[in-house]
């Protein structure tokens, strides 16, 4: 991964140019070693799909204390060691660790959506702006294809 403080620089200095942003918490057992993931973002930043802006892991323990982590303890995710851009406060992972249930790890990613960069670039340009935004689940998808199929 690129140099955090290159990688801030670079986020400061082209923001106009930028993609929309998101945020994720992706959830495991806390004994589980989610292998293959770090591989897929991996290829996603390389194919110039995403740029992960920051990178933080975290987990609860039985009692529901939420814990920071290191890159370093799981090799799942050692691609990521040093990707930490700051962007994420400690706050953030507090917030997002409440979503998390006992017994549990997480990797909370600030990510831009590259491919939406000229878009978004031409949208702000013209002067439109983001009035609302949401993520349909795949299982609604389903379910509404499911229902369409059925009234047929």
């Amino acid at each position: 991964m690129a140099d955090p403080d290159m990688q801030s620089q670079a986020v400061a200095a082209d923001v106009t140019e930028m993609g929309p942003i998101d945020y994720v918490v992706l959830e495991w057992p806390r004994d589980v070693t989610p292998a293959g993931v770090a591989d897929h973002i991996v290829d996603l930043v390389d194919r110039g799909v995403v740029r992960v802006l920051d990178i933080s892991f975290i987990s609860k323990d039985d009692e529901g204390n939420i814990i920071a982590l290191e890159v370093g303890d799981t090799d799942a995710f050692a691609p990521f060691e040093g990707a930490s851009s700051g962007i994420l406060s400690d706050q953030d992972l507090e917030d997002a660790g409440e979503a998390l249930e006992p017994g549990t790890a997480a990797a909370v990613l600030i990510w831009e959506n590259r491919w939406a960069a000229p878009l978004a670039t031409a949208l702000r340009k013209s002067g439109a702006q983001l009035v609302a935004s949401g993520r349909i689940p795949v299982q609604a998808i389903l379910a509404s294809l499911e229902a369409a199929e059925a009234d047929d």
